[in-house]
């Protein structure tokens, strides 16, 4: 097709009651055909489709410009949709075919681009250095991204000294400029990597994090004797824990990848079934990591740290993580307002992972459109943080129940394995607080977690 076909006699079609194409001139069966379509079967040029279903539905001649995808190309058209008895009639004429337009290029992204190239994952945090976002390539190399997040970049990093015993990554972050060439082991497998960071700016322009990157170094360094587990059982979680964490990581990735077609266009259903594998593997490695929390918080000697925090804030991130979730299903997150201040004393990726678990159960029961609240008070020395849905409750006889090992309400509905909520009392009672639940049938649930307060 040139560039201008406008002086081309225009182009006829034919759509049934059905919505099939079954009468097409060369250039509009041609279209179709690249879309993916055939005569007699579903006419799938979709600006079109719409135009001749609306002209059907309504009984009037519908007649409007539209920008039909070819390719890497898009034409534009001119469409005519005349309904009669059997179906609507087409006219399409102009056929002007154009470049797609393309964004200018931002200077910021153009560096992070040039960051991320070759970079085996990446990674994202906050102005005061707590990770915000992990990229699924970091499961590869025994990092869990969903559990990683909320906690603080060394948490994931032991950095070492370069030959002339210096650390670049420290020189830089106290006045927030980039670094490259740091060289540091993934904690959680003592593999051997190299950091490179930017720093990201808000709307203000003030400093906001870094988007940094990880490659991955072609030796390994030994586990440090003192760092290797010394019970037999923590021996082998840690091995069963990479031993998983690594197959599952590269499916999560390889079907992310497919997904989103990075590598070429393939048909919608095996992208479909492609993100449903992703899901699964995303699934299968919170078992994992429900499983690997389950043996540290049973462990006798198992003890939180003691850190002054704020639940607002928590709830507040907690929030933020799950904002995507929500509003897939419609479910809005009423979350503590910046003024709020509920001070206490707790680990915060700790009690942020109770929050992640509350409020993402909270937004799986509701229902489609429905709210979940989250707030915050004190009492007598206390710091309380509620998170309130609209779901179906919990009887008075399953709230017990569900603070036990391996145990769900109702095992037909999609969930997890029935150890968030053990693990969630049992990381604040270790903290010296509680979690407990309010419920009744048909009014909804409120999950109480209590932390001893702080001043503030």
């Amino acid at each position: 097709m040139s560039a201008v076909d406008a002086g081309l006699p225009p182009v006829h079609g034919f759509v049934d009651r059905d919505g099939r194409l079954v009468d097409a001139g060369p250039r509009l069966d041609d279209l179709n055909t690249r879309a993916g379509g055939a005569l007699g079967e579903p006419f799938v040029v979709p600006q079109v489709a719409v135009l001749a279903r609306l002209a059907q539905r309504l009984g009037i001649t519908v007649a409007r410009h539209v920008l039909v995808a070819d390719g890497p190309d898009e034409v534009e058209l001119w469409v005519r949709a005349d309904p009669v008895d059997d179906g609507v009639r087409l006219e399409l004429s102009g056929w002007k075919l154009r470049a797609p337009w393309t964004p200018p290029v931002d200077p910021a992204r153009r560096d992070r681009d040039l960051l991320l190239q070759g970079a085996d994952w990446w990674w994202e945090t906050d102005a005061t250095l707590r990770l915000t976002a992990v990229a699924a390539g970091a499961a590869q190399q025994g990092v869990a991204p969903e559990s990683a997040l909320g906690k603080p970049l060394a948490s994931l990093f032991a950095l070492e000294m370069d030959a002339e015993g210096a650390m670049p990554m420290l020189g830089v972050l106290t006045v927030h400029q980039s670094f490259e060439g740091q060289a540091a082991t993934v904690r959680a497998t003592g593999q051997a990597v190299t950091l490179s960071a930017h720093p990201t700016l808000n709307a203000e322009g003030l400093f906001a994090g870094y988007i940094g990157a990880v490659r991955a170094e072609a030796r390994e360094v030994t586990q440090p004797a003192e760092d290797r587990p010394s019970d037999p059982l923590d021996a082998f979680s840690a091995r069963l824990d990479r031993a998983l964490r690594t197959p599952l990581g590269r499916i999560i990735a390889n079907a992310d990848s497919i997904h989103a077609q990075t590598e070429g266009p393939i048909r919608r259903d095996y992208a479909d079934y492609a993100s449903d594998i992703a899901s699964a593997g995303r699934h299968l490695l919170g078992l994992v990591d429900d499983l690997v929390d389950l043996q540290a918080v049973e462990r006798s000697d198992f003890a939180p740290a003691a850190e002054p925090i704020d639940l607002a804030d928590i709830g507040r991130r907690a929030a933020g993580l799950l904002g995507v979730r929500a509003a897939e299903r419609g479910v809005k997150i009423d979350a503590p307002q910046e003024v709020d201040k509920a001070p206490a004393t707790g680990e915060f990726k700790r009690v942020l992972q109770i929050l992640v678990n509350l409020i993402g159960n909270a937004v799986r029961y509701s229902p489609d459109g429905g709210m979940v609240w989250i707030r915050t008070h004190r009492d007598r020395g206390t710091a309380v943080i509620i998170v309130a849905d609209q779901g179906k409750g919990i009887a008075p006889e399953d709230q017990a129940r569900i603070f036990e090992k391996f145990e769900r309400v109702d095992t037909s509905e999609p969930g997890g394995s029935g150890l968030g909520l053990y693990i969630a009392r049992r990381l604040a009672r270790a903290m010296g607080g509680d979690l407990t639940v309010d419920s009744a049938l048909g009014q909804g649930a409120r999950f109480m977690l209590t932390l001893p307060g702080a001043s503030g």
